[in-house]
């Protein structure tokens, strides 16, 4: 019978939540939701030294903006509570004096001092990687080397001691890998990992394996920077007797800065100008705040898509996908072994398809929320209008308010570069001639308003491309936008007519003689 399928996400509370963590918890979600099964969030917390006030609360807050669901989880609880490793910190050693017992641990008391002199003196031998190992345990202090009696006695009497994986000297480490096929690391490449500190408090090694044991984590899907512990972890699942439900693995490739050249940071994105936090982070202690995706202007199902496609491919050309699509396409299977370069181009895209397909009654709204700010109030109808014309137009829901501001503000200033080529006198004597016959005007919109004023310019022996760009400076003091007769229509027939006598007034430098 086949196990439920049981994800975790298990970040640590040291900060904001990079986007690499989030595209983690995005898979671990989609693959969850695809077989049916839980996705779990748990807390390690194992490293209290590093932990960070309000960490915490903005890693959950990121997972709900972006609408990852948790199955279990510190704040909802579950069967496999609790969910922060710092209040299971009682079982832990247990599991670690198993494997001392057992022989595949030992008890360590060298001293800081001690272990920088073993480093140096690797380090003058000319060793590579100095390590704590099969080799060098041996000249060390720990209860390999020492005396029953005296390791006894020390603990007894209470002196400070880790607990090591003792690794074997000649071995290899195989792991089938769900991305990366097998994959085989020789034992001597593994040092002795530090299971249990000396404060009480296991490492994230044996933390992470005895939780995920525990929680009955059937699939762990993790960044690549922890494929090098993976043989480690295949050893203590092992050693405490665990294998035959060992999860499956997947390590999933880096995200790359912009160029290709290394992993994407914080620094990165601060230097081109885009967050690398899905939300604003401000440091508790530095007071530095960092920006955030959704503070950008981007909508959560745009950030997903984009997250999704950072790694992963659906096989086909489709690009924009819903969550639910997303879990009903998302395989581990198609998730690229190669990094990925960042593009903020393509986050930007992904925004800006979800905005367009967005009713108009709803992208007014931004529009709405904007103009309170600025003390201006419209009615739904006209911010509708609005929206639907500028909407092939923006990138972010303030984009809006940028774009649109011209219908609720008469421009003050106009382009010069536009008005010294296009204002000339025919153009004001055509714009003077619509303007008055503005009023005759029965039904005031923009199709009868264009009918206008090509009357207008045929009486005057012209075309409409020769005064189109100079009228929408008139009326917007803008360079481009979408459909001018459209513009008029919504600003209105008398506003119109006052901003196009303000523009003949303020450029009658710009009429040749």
């Amino acid at each position: 019978m086949e196990r439920e399928v049981r994800v975790r996400f298990a970040p640590s509370p040291t900060g904001p939540l990079h986007i690499g963590g989030v595209r983690t918890a995005l898979y671990n979600f989609l693959l969850a939701k695809k077989t049916g099964g839980k996705m779990i969030l748990r807390i390690e917390d194992t490293d209290q030294n590093r932990f960070v006030p309000g960490a915490e609360d903005y890693i959950r807050e990121s997972l709900e903006w972006c609408g990852i669901e948790l199955d279990e989880s510190p704040w909802k609880g579950g069967p496999y509570a609790p969910y922060r490793q710092s209040e299971r910190k009682p079982m832990y050693m247990q599991y670690a004096l198993q494997l001392v017992n057992d022989g595949h641990a030992y008890y360590a008391f060298d001293t800081a001092e001690e272990l920088e002199e073993m480093r140096e003196r690797l380090k003058a031998a000319k060793v590579a990687t100095p390590q704590y190992n099969a080799i060098t345990r041996m000249t060390m202090k720990n209860s390999l080397t020492l005396p029953e009696d005296e390791v006894t006695k020390r603990l007894e009497s209470g002196d400070p001691y880790v607990i090591r994986l003792k690794v074997p000297r000649k071995e290899e480490v195989r792991l089938k890998d769900m991305i990366r096929g097998w994959v085989m690391v020789h034992s001597s490449a593994i040092d002795d990992k530090v299971l249990m500190k000396s404060d009480g408090m296991p490492t994230y090694h044996l933390a992470n394996i005895v939780d995920d044991h525990l929680m009955k984590i059937t699939h762990v899907i993790r960044g690549e920077e922890w494929l090098p512990s993976a043989p480690l972890h295949v050893l203590l699942y092992r050693y405490l007797g665990w294998e035959d439900t060992m999860p499956e693995f997947a390590h999933l490739p880096l995200l790359l800065k912009p160029d290709g050249n290394g992993k994407l940071s914080k620094r990165d994105g601060d230097k081109l100008g885009f967050p690398v936090f899905p939300l604003r982070w401000q440091d508790p202690n530095t007071g530095e705040v960092s920006s955030g995706y959704r503070e950008s202007g981007y909508l959560p199902e745009a950030f997903t898509n984009f997250l999704a496609f950072l790694g992963w491919n659906p096989g086909t050309q489709q690009e924009l996908f819903s969550m639910d699509e997303l879990i009903q396409e998302f395989t581990v299977e198609r998730i690229g072994k190669s990094g990925t370069r960042f593009d903020i181009q393509k986050a930007r895209w992904f925004n800006e398809q979800y905005l367009r397909a967005k009713p108009d009654s709803e992208l007014a709204g931004y529009l709405i929320k904007a103009l309170e700010e600025h003390s201006i109030s419209t009615t739904q109808e006209k911010a509708e209008k609005i929206a639907g014309l500028m909407k092939e137009r923006v990138s972010f829901p303030q984009d809006f308010w940028k774009e649109a501001e011209y219908f609720f503000v008469a421009p003050e200033e106009y382009s010069e570069k536009v008005a010294s080529k296009k204002w000339n006198s025919q153009s004001v004597a055509v714009f003077e001639d619509f303007k008055n016959e503005l009023p005759s005007l029965e039904n005031f919109n923009a199709d009868t308003i264009k009918e206008l004023l090509l009357n207008v310019l045929e009486r005057h022996g012209m075309k409409i491309g020769q005064v189109m760009q100079a009228l929408r400076l008139a009326v917007t003091g803008a360079e481009a936008g979408p459909d001018l007769m459209h513009i008029i229509e919504v600003i209105g027939r008398e506003e119109t007519m006052q901003r196009i006598e303000t523009a003949i007034s303020k450029l009658n430098s710009y009429v040749s003689e």
